[in-house]
């Protein structure tokens, strides 16, 4: 008994490839894009059509999967928060180990040496978790709608891109003291002494 379900189109079936060494086929499908296919700023939007194109190949160990899936990418530009979005073609490739057997051929429920490799279940594998790897290892770390792009202003976030030359005057921090004593002693005289308010 397996945990895969057989119709869920990440998950594929390779009863036809046996266990004989050199055995290939390949594997064409549309399939909707799994929920959280991404990271925060960026992503693939769930339900969305993803082109698999999947070479599976049978070696000694198990199922070689080499493969590329093409995504629709959409998310926000990291410095001007504008929308971004993308067609990606992702590359990726997994080695699903045979479960381990005992000299009869049969299942021994044992894990194998490699716990880092997935393992075929019942002659399925499931490549949801090998494509989610992919995508998210290649989408970027801090998209931008441009390599241009000027971002917003840190300061008040005006649009660089309208006013390249925008600025705020800055004082030096070795100065801010004095600026606030100034600051202080104008509004001060602006509205007035406390004998002056007495005289009135």
């Amino acid at each position: 008994m397996t945990g895969l379900d057989p119709r869920n189109p990440l998950v594929l079936d390779v009863r036809e490839l046996g266990r004989r060494a050199g055995a290939m086929t390949t594997v064409t499908r549309t399939v909707p894009a799994p929920p959280d296919l991404g990271v925060a700023v960026i992503g693939v939007p769930e339900g969305t059509d993803i082109e698999l194109s999947v070479r599976l190949e049978s070696v000694i160990d198990g199922v070689l999967v080499t493969g590329t899936a093409q995504v629709q990418v959409i998310g926000e530009c990291s410095r001007c928060l504008d929308p971004v979005s993308f067609t990606e073609e992702i590359e990726f490739q997994e080695l699903f180990l045979h479960p381990a057997t005992d000299a009869r051929g049969r299942p021994t429920g044992e894990d194998q040496l490699d716990e880092d490799l997935p393992t075929l279940e019942s002659d399925l594998l499931d490549l949801e978790p090998t494509l989610r790897d992919a995508v998210v290892l290649a989408l970027p770390i801090a998209p931008v709608c441009r390599e241009d792009c000027l971002g917003l202003c840190p300061q008040c976030g005006f649009r660089l891109a309208q006013d390249p030359g925008h600025q705020h005057d800055q004082v030096d921090p070795r100065w801010a003291a004095l600026q606030a004593m100034l600051t202080e002693e104008t509004t001060e005289t602006a509205a007035g002494s406390p004998a002056d308010q007495e005289e009135g």
